[in-house]
């Protein structure tokens, strides 16, 4: 995969995610799942561009 798809994926589960956390959550809640999302993002990133 490139480094666009990885882009648009991760564009793409952001974009799931903060739609099912603003259905279902609190807004802290909201917080703490955005800020594993982009760890997780992040990690992979390092993974397979380091």
């Amino acid at each position: 995969m490139t480094n666009f798809g990885y882009y648009v994926a991760g564009l793409i589960l952001l974009i799931i995610a903060f739609l099912v956390m603003k259905k279902v959550a609190s807004c802290m809640v909201k917080t703490i799942v955005t800020i594993i999302l982009v760890i997780i993002l992040v990690a992979a990133y390092y993974m397979y561009f380091r």
